[in-house]
């Protein structure tokens, strides 16, 4: 179900005119068709040919999970690899670089002189995962029984806010309720897309809890995420803190909670600030079952790639940022967010065993 592509034909007719050589493989599943592609003079390669037929100096440039082989890795790429906070198989990815002497200049990990990042999906993963949140907790209310269907991806974000409207209006004709959304982690990009769909799905004021640093300096676990009915995980985990949430609190009869959007999707970390499942969930089963004591349902969506749901737009706003980084791969070594990416690599090899 990944639609997205880290370089729009936009963005790779813009490199073109930076003297950058393009080549594109063929896929039948991404959003931007192998046409458009061939519209602004890209190279053609057939899918999978990166491993066989690329130069030895070429960038690898892709979105995450490559092919689960043992092959070594000779390459220099430029992905999300998920491999730096020890999730479940980092060994295994840092290992085939070390074994083909590659390198990886990590997306998640690529930053400017304050230390944000360059670019990242993180916005519509926000937005998308408010979106199914909500949509979930209304057919809670107004399913008969039946499970919640499986995603597929929308032409558009003004489609997708006009289905989730059409939901909440139909809860409240039947209840007379709007859902209480708690947003943690609003401040950041992730979060603001959370909070920006839920506003634009008509949920305001009382009903849309923000929470960032300054309400979690206390740390967890907070009663107060008991009392929304839908808490949306958007923050970035860059080291263990306290659980914001625990089995036990949901074993509570009379909580409202009965919905919980892992945006974030710490799901393998061992420091998961939302320890109440252990697998991620997909778009062909967007909802996890959480067994409690309590009456109350409990679901959690928990999807790794969210933005797919809108995956050209996401695509587009991502590669747009990523665009002056790419530029500077001309000069990558007097590039600060390059270099930066580059010692990151390193420092995480070593901790191989």
């Amino acid at each position: 179900m990944e639609h997205r592509a880290a370089l729009t034909p936009a963005i790779c007719a813009e490199l073109k005119k930076h003297g950058f050589r393009i080549t594109v493989e063929r896929c039948s599943q991404r959003i931007f068709k192998d046409a458009e592609y061939e519209a602004v003079d890209c190279e053609m390669a057939p899918h999978g040919t990166w491993q066989t037929d690329a130069p030895a100096d070429a960038y690898i440039v892709g979105l995450k999970e490559l092919p689960e082989e043992n092959t070594p890795l000779k390459h220099t790429h430029i992905f999300f690899a998920h491999c730096y906070k020890q999730q479940a198989g980092w060994q295994d990815i840092l290992g085939r670089f070390r074994d083909g002497q590659g390198t990886l200049l990590d997306l998640e990990f690529l930053t400017d002189a304050q230390g944000r990042r360059v670019a990242a999906f993180g916005y519509h993963a926000g937005f998308t995962g408010a979106a199914f949140g909500i949509d979930a907790w209304c057919h809670q209310i107004l399913g008969d029984g039946t499970p919640y269907p499986a995603i597929t991806p929308y032409s558009s974000d003004k489609a997708l806010i006009e289905h989730v409207r059409q939901n909440l209006a139909a809860v409240e004709a039947k209840t007379g309720k709007k859902p209480c959304v708690m947003v943690m982690g609003a401040l950041g990009r992730c979060g603001r897309g959370a909070v920006e769909f839920a506003q634009f799905a008509g949920i305001a004021g009382e009903h849309l809890l923000r929470w960032d640093i300054e309400e979690t300096k206390k740390g967890g676990p907070f009663e107060e995420i008991l009392a929304s009915d839908i808490f949306i995980n958007c923050i970035y985990l860059s080291k263990p803190i306290p659980p914001f949430v625990t089995k036990e609190m949901l074993d509570r009869v009379d909580r409202p909670l009965s919905m919980v959007v892992d945006v974030s999707c710490d799901t393998t970390n061992p420091h998961n600030p939302i320890p109440i499942y252990s697998v991620n969930t997909t778009f062909d089963k967007p909802l996890l079952d959480v067994s409690t004591e309590s009456p109350r349902p409990l679901q959690v969506i928990a999807i790794d790639h969210l933005p797919t749901a809108l995956p050209r737009e996401s695509s587009e706003a991502f590669s747009r940022d990523l665009l002056p980084s790419l530029l500077a791969l001309k000069d990558r070594q007097s590039a600060p967010v390059w270099t930066a990416a580059e010692a990151l690599f390193k420092e995480k090899s070593a901790l191989l065993p």
